[in-house]
């Protein structure tokens, strides 16, 4: 300030000298005016080259020079780089949000005053079925037509939300989405979606297993009261009072059954994976398998006059890495299945066989009355039965193909089905040959 103050007087005094000692008293009034318009023009060009800087130059290209200009200069150019440091931050920290929004599994949308999209994410228009980049600033309502949504967003109810039908679903597996409305900002909203497919899927399952569970159990709980009350109130002679405990004892040995292959499946599910390292000889399970069959083959075709054609492949020479008990209740249940749905007289044939690719397979092939192919896909399913009058009649529980899904699955293996009607069904357990150690095989053959 007080520099342009002393030049401003210093110009005119120099003037004034100068006007004096050339024109005297009419020179030296000239050089002042003269110096103070110079001084006030140099001044203005000066301010006008700020002005313009302002105006359309940045902070790098400010103008240099001296006195107030340049420390309006100087000061209005670190202002400026602040303020523009503060916005490549604010920026930063903007794209940064954004893109934790992007990675959430959730969809999420911003809504304006209006019910208009100002932003959307990926997930979100895979849900709603929107464009994230041409929907933008269109009605919500224009572009979410599903009954429920609509109602929902007429209406919110921020603590509860609704569930709709989504986009990208199939006929067999609808897309099942959980909306939520939540206002912010000046009369904005922040509409949240989550896919809860699998938990409603789980969930139903969940019903299924309960009402199928409490079914199996409930039916001959009914049949052993029945006795029992029959047993308390008539007079019974011996033979009759035995027949009734057999049937009772039946009963009870289905409700064990169906107890054992429960606790059989949850241990499965609740352990950990099999260990790649514990090696069971293959021999063993083979002999356990054939043993189980024949003493079972025994019991179904009691009295009968003919039993079944059981037949066991050359027993195999080697090992399989994983948990014996797990890998014995699946192949004897594939044995047993073939046993107890194979007429008598009927030819069931167990093999083990080493593929050309390294890996071998365990199959159990018998002559029974085979299954529709509507049904193959289902047959892991928990209780799932083609017959359910004659699953119950040879002691089935539903739940044995379901263990060797689970079983295969853990092994990294694989399952493998095939049946026709009325020539018989084939199942076979295709096992990986990380998980096999074996010896000389017969040649493969199917």
């Amino acid at each position: 300030m007080w520099f342009r103050f002393l030049s401003f007087l210093g110009l005119q005094l120099g003037a004034g000298v100068l006007g004096w000692e050339w024109l005297g008293y009419p020179g030296a009034l000239a050089g002042v005016v003269l110096a103070g318009a110079a001084w006030m023009l140099l001044d203005a060009v000066r301010g006008l080259r700020v002005m313009h800087w302002l105006r359309t130059g940045e902070a790098s290209q400010a103008p240099h020079m001296q006195g107030w200009w340049g420390e309006i200069t100087d000061r209005t150019r670190r202002w400026l780089r602040q303020t523009q440091q503060k916005m490549q931050d604010a920026e930063t920290r903007l794209q940064e949000f954004l893109a934790a929004i992007q990675a959430s599994p959730n969809g999420v949308v911003l809504l304006d005053a209006q019910g208009r999209i100002e932003w959307c994410n990926d997930i979100a228009a895979e849900h709603f079925g929107f464009d994230a980049q041409r929907d933008l600033q269109q009605q919500i309502g224009n572009l979410v037509r599903d009954p429920a949504f609509a109602a929902y967003y007429a209406d919110p109810d921020t603590a509860r939300g609704t569930v709709m039908l989504g986009r990208g679903g199939t006929a067999s597996r609808p897309l099942r989405l959980s909306v939520h409305l939540h206002p912010y900002g000046e009369g904005r909203k922040l509409l949240l979606s989550r896919d809860v497919t699998a938990v409603e899927q789980a969930e139903a399952m969940r019903r299924d297993f309960v009402a199928n569970v409490s079914h199996e159990i409930r039916t001959p709980l009914t049949v052993m009261s029945g006795f029992v009350e029959t047993m308390q109130s008539l007079p019974l002679d011996e033979g009759q009072r035995e027949r009734y405990l057999g049937f009772m004892a039946q009963q009870a040995e289905r409700m064990q059954t169906l107890v054992s292959d429960l606790l059989t499946l949850s241990s499965i599910e609740g352990s950990p994976m099999p260990s790649s390292s514990a090696w069971i000889v293959l021999h063993d399970l083979m002999a356990q398998c054939a043993r189980e069959a024949e003493a079972l083959s025994g019991m179904v075709t009691a009295g009968q006059a003919k039993s079944h054609v059981l037949r066991f492949g050359p027993m195999p020479e080697g090992m399989v890495a994983g948990a014996s008990s797990e890998l014995l209740s699946a192949m004897s249940n594939l044995v047993s299945n073939a046993v107890r749905y194979t007429p008598a007289g009927g030819r069931i044939e167990v093999r083990w066989q080493p593929l050309p690719d390294g890996r071998a397979e365990f199959s159990v092939k018998d002559t029974g009355p085979g299954i529709a192919a509507e049904h193959i896909s289902r047959l892991t399913e928990r209780f799932y039965r083609v017959d359910p009058s004659r699953s119950r009649e040879t002691g089935g529980t539903g739940l044995g193909l379901a263990i060797v899904k689970h079983v295969v699955q853990r092994h990294g293996a694989e399952l493998q089905i095939d049946s026709t009607v009325g020539q018989g069904s084939r199942f076979a357990i295709v096992f990986p040959a990380n998980r096999l150690r074996l010896e000389a095989q017969p040649a493969y053959a199917k």
